[in-house]
């Protein structure tokens, strides 16, 4: 493993981690989870892909991260990339610095779930390892190509500009990588009209021209937009004062329903937010996981409809995500909904495709659709060595320069 990156996703309890290089299939990585917990541990994939279980009762962030970086030191990474939910008006991955950590922390009212926990990860990797480059990959950065026109709420102009309250869209390491190697595919490398979707228990689609970001369906935060394994996605915005007139919610539980007790879960009854356990189910005749499944498909198509309005034209579909790789049933369901649009779904193809592999899946004419397993750790890797090789040319030139004024 000559050149490495280590990936690094820090949520409030659990720690994803993958050390990224060359080549794929030697790709390390693992989760810690129940942090804080008697449950602490650590679970993934070691060299050779030989399964890792660890218990690390009661660690932290920093602890479990100590440990993460002890079993991999030897691999000696050359820099670390942080995944970072919510980067502001900050519109590409960026060197962490004194400066840039603030603009992160600054941005935690944004996503006030996500940022706390990301900085807490960045300032034990930096304890623990100051020599290494880190590197801030925000999923907000991808979506900083929207036009006003899509980025814009129809609310008074002051809370834009004093509050920052616009559409930020999400996911963007993932559909960036997506319609990257789809594009590439398809012959057309980020050329052309795309729509993606990312389907899992957050779920997001975007229309992307010539691979760069035109719209997408979630906005200030990871909420607005489609169906979700537990998000509400898109509710009138009355809701809140319905809710709180009738029921005498205040803002916090209603943020809490709409967030972790809602989409796939509250429409199915609090029977799941898993789609395959809802799918069995409604093989199985239970009405409340049909309604769940015929919501979810429904509001993807019209999100995907929608969002076709931001292209000059359709030259096809990426389905990725946990739901958008595995499920087939999912995929057709969807594209049923859409046949104005001249897709042909192949349902052989569709149906063949075997878990984690890509293909094209439409029956060769109309707009390509297509399966590609997303990478968002590869993503992240990436734009951490590009902006990490940035940095040593410009200290590079700046070093020259100062040389040539010396003599």
């Amino acid at each position: 493993m000559s050149t490495s990156v280590l990936v690094i996703n820090c949520g409030s309890s659990s720690i994803k981690y993958a050390l990224v290089s060359e080549r794929r299939e030697d790709r390390i990585f693992g989760l810690a989870e129940n942090l804080g917990s008697a449950e602490a541990r650590i679970k993934g994939v070691s060299a050779g892909g030989a399964p890792l279980e660890l218990s690390i009762p009661h660690a932290d962030h920093e602890k479990a991260l100590e440990t993460i970086l002890e079993r991999l030191s030897h691999y000696n990474p050359q820099a670390i990339g942080h995944r970072v939910v919510h980067g502001g008006t900050l519109t590409k991955a960026e060197l962490l610095t004194p400066e840039i950590i603030e603009r992160i922390r600054a941005a935690t009212p944004l996503a006030p779930l996500h940022n706390p926990a990301h900085l807490v990860g960045i300032d034990a990797t930096m304890r623990l390892f100051p020599e290494l480059p880190q590197v801030a990959v925000f999923d907000t950065a991808f979506h900083q190509t929207m036009p006003a026109h899509a980025y814009h709420y129809a609310v008074p102009k002051f809370l834009y500009t004093e509050y920052n309250v616009r559409r930020y869209g999400f996911h963007g390491t993932s559909h960036a990588y997506v319609s990257e190697r789809g594009s590439e595919l398809a012959g057309s490398f980020k050329q052309g009209g795309w729509l993606t979707a990312h389907l899992g228990n957050g779920s997001s689609t975007c229309a992307i021209w010539n691979g760069q970001s035109v719209d997408t369906s979630m906005g200030l935060t990871p909420l607005e937009g489609i169906v979700m394994g537990t998000r509400s996605g898109d509710v009138d915005p009355s809701l809140h004062s319905y809710l709180a007139a009738n029921l005498g919610w205040d803002v916090y539980k209603i943020d809490k329903m709409l967030n972790k007790e809602s989409g796939l879960l509250g429409l199915s009854n609090n029977l799941s937010n898993d789609m395959r356990t809802l799918i069995e189910a409604s093989e199985q005749g239970n009405e409340d996981a049909t309604l769940a499944i015929e919501v979810f498909c429904y509001r993807l198509a019209k999100s995907l409809a929608a969002l076709s309005c931001g292209l000059p034209r359709i030259d096809g579909l990426f389905f990725t995500g946990g739901i958008g790789e595995n499920s087939a049933y999912i995929r057709e369901k969807t594209m049923s909904y859409l046949p104005h649009f001249g897709f042909n779904l192949s349902k052989e193809q569709n149906n063949n495709l075997k878990r984690g592999t890509e293909g094209r899946i439409d029956t060769g004419t109309g707009p390509q659709i297509w399966v590609i397993p997303t990478d968002e750790e590869g993503r992240i890797a990436k734009e951490t060595e590009h902006v990490v090789d940035n940095e040593v040319n410009q200290a590079t030139v700046k070093k020259s320069e100062a040389d040539v004024a010396v003599a």
